[in-house]
């Protein structure tokens, strides 16, 4: 009887929370007009308004995360070439971005282009959902890629951007310009005041090209609100029909800021000039120069290069839209041309006429614009220098003349590939009064020409070429008179950079800084030099800077460059904030800017939070140091180094994507150090590589021998390669690694082979995985080649291994020759190398051999592990003998096969016990055999002895035959050795399990930042043979609450069969595991772990007994189809029997044979195998001390499976 009113209650309660949802629902729906959408003004409640309208609001931008595109469409008529939503996927492809932008990794999202091969060029359109609006200042900026990877030419529309109003009116907003680069670039298209209804179009036209080869990726639209209701305006402001305000200095200029016309509406008494109808007035005519201003428009000048001509009108903004233009004629005689005004009145300072005009400088061919007075004489008022990108830039000049005078424009152009000039909406102010005086007869100053040289290239080449240096005197330099003139300002927003000479004190004060401008966007102020350069790799920007005020975030300034083919370039330095509030406070600075190989020009950009009297950002005493091509610098420039005083004589490429950091705390020489280093974790880094190159080294005769340390750590970590790179941009590879490699350092060799010409090394670290690190540290650079490498890949060079006999061993690929195994065992790819030979019998009878021999290998007095991966294809393809062959004595038989074992790649290890100098040989003889090969690659000499079939492996000094792939049809990630003790990244387990301390090895699969949560690693055994009972056991590390998962396959062939499934072990603590294995076929065992959101999954102390199950029965007879032959073992142990017989006596016999038993139980201890290349874990030459200590007790149950 009591529930009823609770009930009642209840009830109640979800009766008022319906309607009140209804009523919030239905308010925003009253609220959120469909005339509302789309235009760029969130009206709605989580801006809902906004969204799928090509961006999604509120930052109104796209990234194409989304499977929803933000409304974008593949509009293409034919789908032989359109665009479509891509990943880079799990392999580095040979076409299209190494990531996408937004993520800048594999799995991000982006627009990119089908591959096309037609005879006549296909037109790919990207288009966007219907916007209702832009305000004059709207501009959208994304991320483009444009990379010709198959060699097939560009052409000239490759890509660009248009806009396609409701009417049918069509304007384009932006051209591509730069060349073909693997990597993303930024760009700006200006859309500029649209008054109705439009969709953008990204267009991209090809005969032939590879898929993503042309990409997009992060768009973001900026400033295209219409200025929103206000009040009240302030009093330098005039109020818009619809609530808006817009600043004095924007009405009667030609732009409808406010949206409604308002702003353009009372302006009578201007002399206006749109060029729609004709001339208005102004004289196109001249007889001094044989090119001439034309009045056009873009239908008129192209409708099928986008290059030539502006896109579009300022008036109209559209294509019909007309302006006047000037370019080069096909005929280059003359570089400049003019017109001029009507004769004007006139005019004084408290009534200057005051003219706007907007102005359209693009493409190479545009060598600057400049206005002057003609009066009594002619004289320069106004300049704007070079090219200043695909967009309509707004100017205001000032005319104070005391006589009767015309306005001249004077375009000056070059004789280049594409673009030109163009004036639109010239405006004159009421005080611009038209004139029935009498016209002054001036004439044009001389031009000064270019001092003592013709040659352009000459000017600002950082060398003085002129006996007085006038060639360098205006190039931006403060220490010339006249350095700080060479400084252009090309701002085309509302701020600008402008030239201040003031006397502080007794000398004058010179600076740059940043003021108010004409311009309409909201954009940086941006001023350069003329083109520089080339310049050398010390090249060094020396300025100081000063952003100072009242507030705490005066604004930011950059120094960028502006490459005359690539384009504009990220930026080189960025400050934001403030030095200080005194304006005498100025802190130094030095930039790097290096060696570039074309002309380029730097560029300060700056925006100011607030421009008043008090706030200021100014640069001055800029300098351009040590910056000739030739120029050597004082220090030493040797290529050995070990970074702890800087990079000796090596520098950062300046055309690669991301720099080599000097980290100080990890090196390989002292541990606190200094190394170089690439963090693939890096979230900033974007594009494929960074290269470290060495200084230009002369033409040699001789082989050198570079060494050097290494760190690929990680579990998606990349690679590294070692190049030589020529004067012509060809590169020679030399050495490679990729994959995880441990949380060590590495010793790598490679052999540097006689020069003919000048040349430089390269280190060239490649972002082909997302989640490492990539380090180098002590290089040495010899002369002489190398001795026998720790390990060789065959990746890039072969290692100085020669072939003896017919045929010869040669070093290929699948790829390069479709002959042999499909696959390397190094990569697991078709484009991986390993050295193979033919061995049927059309090119090696029966009975003939072949050998490939390595260089010498230097004696040590341990025993020393040999470990190879071996191919045998094809019906009886003969044997494959292995020799130890001492520089003075008998070869010793190591190894030995003749059987095919299938098309997989074998592991085969030996024990090399010859203490003296000594060369490796593999032999193939040939058994008569046809069509067959016989294969090696992955050759690793270890400095322990090798491990037995059921040792334990307890990851100390490798995985012991274990390895990763890098297969990505098979996994995304690798397995990482590690320790705590040098952990500073990724999550561990408190402790080994070996060791049970800090210092202690073991396998971990983290968590880490990047989304990379239930990717897969795959930790492969070598082939085994078929079983009756195997025994598989191991520990494993994975707390209760983390979420990864662990999995052990037994693969053979084609088949999985699962053998254990683990997604948590209890307790967080190391944990035992045995598992019985049976197969009736050869197989592997593969431990497969799946990334989680949290913590990390660890194995430790791997034993695999083979023929000896679980419970410690025999099942398998041993036989083996190819021998490790322990000849050496034998002979060594004869000639010790023979020596002890004859010279001991029996109290030293027993001596001695305690010695050797504390001798094997120690290496028994300590020989544990180490293996692979790209993708498996290395050792060091030399095997560090270590502390033995007891074994702590087990923790947690023994878990028993068998299957």
């Amino acid at each position: 009887m009591k529930r009823a009113p609770m009930g009642s209650c209840n009830w109640i309660l979800v009766l008022s929370v319906l309607i009140y949802f209804q009523q919030v629902t239905g308010l925003e729906r009253t609220e959120c007009h469909t005339d509302k959408t789309c235009d760029f003004v969130c009206d709605c409640t989580r801006c809902s308004d906004e969204q799928g309208c090509g961006y999604k609001g509120p930052d109104f931008i796209c990234d194409f995360e989304d499977s929803d595109m933000c409304g974008w469409t593949d509009t293409s008529v034919t789908k032989t070439y359109a665009w479509e939503r891509r990943q880079r996927g799990a392999s580095l492809p040979d076409s299209g971005p190494s990531s996408d932008y937004t993520t800048g990794t594999s799995t991000g999202w982006f627009m990119g282009v089908t591959e096309v091969k037609v005879e006549t060029p296909r037109d790919a359109l990207l288009t966007s959902p219907r916007i209702n609006q832009s305000a004059p200042t709207c501009r959208l900026k994304f991320q483009y890629f444009i990379w010709d990877s198959g060699h097939t030419g560009l052409g000239d529309s490759s890509l660009y951007v248009s806009v396609i109003r409701q009417d049918g009116k069509k304007g384009t907003v932006w051209r591509s310009e730069g060349t073909s680069i693997r990597g993303w670039r930024e760009a700006t298209a200006f859309l500029g005041r649209i008054p109705e209804a439009f969709h953008i179009q990204i267009h991209s036209r090809r005969q032939e090209g590879k898929p993503g080869d042309v990409a997009i990726d992060q768009l973001e639209f900026l400033n295209c609100a219409l200025p929103v209701s206000s009040a009240a305006c302030g009093a330098e402001s005039l109020l818009c029909r619809h609530g808006g305000c817009v600043e004095k200095h924007q009405v009667c200029d030609g732009t409808d800021d406010c949206g409604d016309g308002t702003d353009e509406e009372s302006c009578g008494e201007y002399m206006r000039c749109d060029f729609e109808e004709d001339l208005c007035g102004w004289d196109l005519r001249t007889i001094i120069t044989s090119v001439k201003w034309t009045r056009t428009s873009q239908i008129n000048i192209s409708i099928s290069d986008p290059l030539d001509g502006p896109g579009r009108d300022h008036t109209t903004n559209t294509e019909s839209g007309h302006f006047l233009y000037l370019t080069k004629p096909d005929v280059f005689k003359s570089d400049w041309s003019f017109f001029q005004s009507p004769l004007l009145d006139p005019t004084n300072s408290s009534h200057p006429c005051r003219m706007v005009m907007y102005t359209h400088q693009f493409g190479p061919v545009s060598g600057g614009l400049s206005v002057l007075v003609a009066g009594e004489k002619i004289e320069p008022v106004w300049e704007r220098g070079g090219s200043l990108g695909d967009l309509w830039v707004k100017a205001e000049v000032e005319f104070v003349v005391n006589s009767t005078f015309q306005i001249l424009f004077v375009g000056a152009i070059r004789d280049r590939e594409y673009g030109g000039i163009a004036i639109d909406n010239i405006i004159l102010s009421p005080e611009c009064r038209l004139s029935s005086g009498i016209k002054h007869n001036a004439s044009f100053p001389q031009s000064p020409g270019n001092p003592c040289t013709d040659d352009i290239n000459k000017m600002c080449n950082f060398k003085k070429d002129c006996e007085s240096g006038e060639d360098e005197a205006k190039c931006g330099d403060f220490s010339y008179a006249n350095g700080s003139s060479g400084w252009t300002d090309t701002s085309i927003g509302s701020q600008g950079w402008e030239l201040h000479r003031e006397v502080n004190g007794t000398p004058m004060e010179e600076f740059l800084h940043v003021t108010a401008a004409a311009g309409q966007q909201l954009s940086e102020a941006q001023t350069r030099t003329p083109l520089l350069g080339p310049s050398g790799p010390s090249c060094t920007l020396q300025f100081s800077y000063s952003l100072t005020g009242n507030n705490a975030h005066i604004g930011k300034v950059s120094v960028g460059v502006v490459d005359s083919v690539l384009g504009t370039q990220p930026s080189l330095w960025e400050f934001s904030g403030t030095t200080g509030q005194e304006h005498g406070v100025w802190l130094e600075k030095e930039v790097y800017v290096g060696a570039r190989g074309h002309r380029f020009q730097l560029e300060f950009r700056a925006r100011a939070t607030e421009l008043n009297g008090n706030a200021r950002i100014a640069v001055k005493d800029v300098h351009f140091l040590n910056c000739h091509p030739e120029y050597l610098p004082s220090s030493p420039t040797d290529l050995s180094c070990n970074f702890e005083t800087g990079l000796c004589g090596w520098y950062q490429d300046q055309t690669d994507n991301y720099d080599w950091i000097l980290q100080s705390g990890m090196d390989h020489t002292i541990s606190t150090g200094s190394s170089l280093v690439v963090d693939m974790w890096d979230p900033s880094l974007r594009g494929l590589s960074g290269r470290l190159l060495s200084f230009t080294r002369e033409p040699a005769n001789t082989q050198h021998c570079l060494s050097f340390y290494y760190k690929l750590y990680g579990p998606q970590t990349g690679g590294l390669n070692v190049k030589v790179l020529y004067a012509d941009g060809v590169e020679q590879l030399l050495w490679t690694r990729s994959g995880a490699h441990g949380n060590r350092w590495h010793e790598g060799h490679c052999t540097v082979p006689p020069q003919l010409t000048a040349f430089q090394l390269m280190f060239e670290a490649v972002r082909s995985g997302f989640d490492g690190q990539v380090a180098i540290d002590d290089l040495a650079f010899v002369p002489g080649s190398c001795a026998l490498p720790n390990m060789c890949s065959f990746e890039g060079q072969n290692c100085g291994y020669t072939s003896t006999g017919t045929p010869s061993w040669v070093l290929q690929s699948w790829a390069s020759s479709e002959t042999g195994p499909k696959t390397d065992h190094t990569l697991d790819t078709k484009t991986g190398y390993y050295m193979m030979i033919h061995s049927g019998t059309e090119t090696l009878p029966q009975g003939s051999v072949s050998t490939l021999t390595s260089p010498v290998h230097r004696g040590v007095d341990y025993t020393e592990c040999l470990q190879f991966w071996y191919y045998m294809g094809g019906d009886n393809p003969g044997s494959l003998n292995v020799f130890v062959k001492p520089v003075k004595g008998d070869r010793i038989k190591l190894f030995s096969s003749s059987v095919n074992q299938g098309d997989v790649w074998r592991h085969a290890s030996a024990n090399i016990d010859w203490h003296g100098d000594w060369q490796l040989q593999f032999e193939v003889e040939g058994a008569g055999g046809k069509e067959t090969h016989i294969a090696v690659d992955d050759i690793i000499l270890l400095s322990h002895s090798c491990p037995s079939l059921g040792d334990l492996c307890d990851l100390e000094h490798g995985l012991c035959g274990w390895s990763n792939t890098q297969n990505t049809e098979l996994d995304l990630l690798d397995w990482e050795l590690t320790s705590v003790s040098v952990e500073t990244k990724y999550p561990t387990p408190p402790y080994d399990h070996t060791l049970s301390n800090e210092r202690g090895h073991f396998l971990s699969l983290p968590h880490t930042e990047r989304a990379t949560e239930k990717y897969n690693a795959w930790l492969l055994s070598p082939y085994q043979p078929p079983t009756k009972g195997s025994c598989l056991s191991f520990w494993v590390h994975q707390p209760t609450y983390h979420d990864s998962t662990l999995k052990v396959l037994r693969l053979s062939g084609h088949e999985r069969e699962e053998l254990l499934s683990l997604t948590e072990v209890e307790g967080g603590v190391w944990k035992y595991f045995k598992i019985d294995v049976t197969s009736d076929t050869e197989y592997q065992i593969v431990f497969e772990g799946l990334k989680g959101e949290k913590g990390v999954l660890a194995l430790d102390d791997i034993t695999f007994t083979v023929g000896i199950n679980c419970a410690g029965k025999v099942t398998d007879p041993q036989t083996t189809s190819s021998s490790s032959d322990n000849t050496a073992g034998i002979v060594a142990s004869v000639i010790v029997l023979i020596l002890l017989l004859i010279t001991l006596s029996g109290i030293l016999v027993f001596c001695l044979r305690i010695r050797e038993k504390a001798r094997a139980l120690t290496e028994q201890t300590t020989s544990v195998d180490n293996s692979g290349f790209s993708n498996d874990l290395y050792e060091p030459t030399n095997v560090p001390d270590r502390v033995t200590v007891n074994q702590m007790p087990i923790q947690g149950q023994d878990a028993d499976v068998r299957i």
